[in-house]
């Protein structure tokens, strides 16, 4: 059986709020739907997941479901419907009131704009694509000069390189958001414009105040401060995304593909899952196929390591969502085809469940098993094994649904839910009956299989069997 072991994430929006297009998304391919809180309603989210879950059972196979939280985004306020067109060397006026914009006025919806730019500072807008440089501060306004134009339309983006906004990562909104995705049951929230692990274990806190779930936190990497903290905020969350539209104006722009796999490096010695996000097939939002560039970008992410591709406005409002989830999954593929894995993790110490997951890929390895089977109760099991980025497919059983469809997040792991186990025996019995089922293993092939003499118990994974299949 052929897998792809690079999960792909798509975006919903326009393009993809109806049943049938959320299908050919799964069908192209689909691990895990985003929604994005920066855009879309309450009402509108209600109708839709409903439908991600259904498309899911259907298939028979998890989806997980990313709320994507806003964060502190200050954005352009409104500007007449075709937005401005914004010429080199032009002077324009950037303020706070809220006003429409013109040629010569941009309204910006940030109060405190006197307290965090001065003269010979920049303003990007649109991801960058629009530059400004600060002439002069009056009267809590800013006299800018436009050094790389472009048409500017509402709601855009604004960032401001160098400078400290003081506003936490959590807005009322996102408060607001994340009450309504805890109780429409979503299975991870991403966190936006992290700056530090304190952002981590806030959230964290409110999460535990709202529910019994384990829900997930994905830390996005996209401010110079993140960079500076890398280290505590990969240990505080479950998982990070690296955002690299964001990421590009906070830092040079050359040093994003260096932070991509430095970030992915550190994350997945850590086991914690990794997405790299943001322009990866943007020609598809109105071609039909990607630049040649483009499919490199996909590539060198899979080459990377990471556990998951992101696809945003390209399945959101483009005009083809489900082709351009179908090419990624050719690329990866392909990729995934010229790629011989089995790089051990050196140093696989520091609990019992490391030093089983290490020896499981080992073996696998060694005795070239068909699949490796993780038991799991939390996922960290199944999650320590893929850090290995083992040659052999990862089945992670589990009876809990909401580990299952966390776990269609995780490179390579191919989850199935599963009855509590009675004992070990019935464990072992599980997992040999779900190493068929997946396909992945036929009678006579070898698999490796991971348990704990302690079952339905996280954090007791202390044994390992090799186990022949049979008829």
């Amino acid at each position: 059986m052929i897998m792809r072991r690079t999960k792909i994430v798509a975006t919903l929006g326009p393009a993809t709020e109806g049943k049938n297009q959320i299908k050919s998304l799964e069908e192209a391919g689909v691990d895990a739907i985003r929604l994005n809180f920066s855009h879309g309603s309450h009402e509108e989210f209600s109708r839709l997941l409903p439908l991600v879950r259904s498309v899911a059972a259907e298939a028979g196979r998890p989806i997980a479901l990313i709320a994507d939280l806003q964060g502190p985004k200050i954005r352009v306020g409104e500007m007449p419907p075709a937005g401005i067109k914004l010429v080199r060397g032009q002077q324009v006026r950037v303020t706070p009131s809220r006003v429409i914009g013109s040629r010569d006025t941009i309204p910006i919806a940030y109060g405190g704009l006197a307290q965090i730019i001065e003269a010979g500072r920049r303003i990007l807008l649109d991801d960058g694509r629009i530059i400004l440089k600060v002439l002069e501060m009056r009267d809590g306004e800013a006299e800018c000069r436009v050094i790389s134009g472009g048409t500017l339309l509402s709601k855009k983006g604004v960032n401001f390189p160098g400078a400290t906004v003081p506003e936490p990562s959590l807005t009322s909104k996102d408060r607001q958001d994340l009450e309504f995705a805890l109780r429409a049951g979503v299975d991870y929230i991403a966190l936006s414009y992290v700056r530090s692990a304190g952002d981590i274990d806030e959230l964290r806190r409110l999460i535990s105040h709202q529910t019994d779930r384990q829900v997930k936190i994905i830390a996005k990497i996209e401010k110079r401060e993140a960079i500076r903290e890398i280290n505590s905020i990969v240990a505080a969350a479950d998982a990070v995304m690296v955002a690299r539209g964001d990421l590009g104006v906070e830092i040079a722009p050359e040093r994003v593909p260096y932070w991509q796999k430095e970030i992915i490096h550190r994350a997945t010695a850590q086991a914690k899952m990794v997405i790299t996000a943001t322009q990866m097939l943007e020609s598809m939002i109105n071609s039909p196929t990607p630049t040649r560039a483009e499919a490199s970008d996909v590539a060198n992410a899979v080459y990377d390591g990471t556990d998951a591709v992101m696809l945003s406005g390209e399945t959101a409002v483009g005009k083809y969502p489900a082709r351009a989830v179908a090419t990624m999954h050719r690329i990866a593929r392909t990729v995934e085809a010229s790629i011989s894995r089995a790089s051990i993790i050196e140093g696989a110490t520091g609990s019992v469940t490391k030093a089983i997951s290490s020896a499981a890929c080992e073996l696998a390895a060694n005795l070239n098993a068909a699949a490796i089977v993780t038991p799991t109760s939390s996922g960290h099991t199944a999650l320590e094994v893929a850090k290995h980025r083992p040659q052999a497919p990862i089945v992670a059983i589990s009876s809990g649904l909401d580990v299952v469809n966390q776990l269609a997040l995780a490179w390579g792991v191919q989850p199935h839910l599963i009855s509590p186990a009675r004992d070990t025996d019935d464990m072992f019995s599980k997992a040999i009956t779900a190493a068929g089922y997946s396909g992945f293993a036929a009678p006579g092939q070898v698999i490796v299989i991971t348990a704990g003499v302690r079952v339905n118990v996280p954090g007791t994974t202390n044994l390992i069997k090799v186990q022949q299949m049979e008829e």
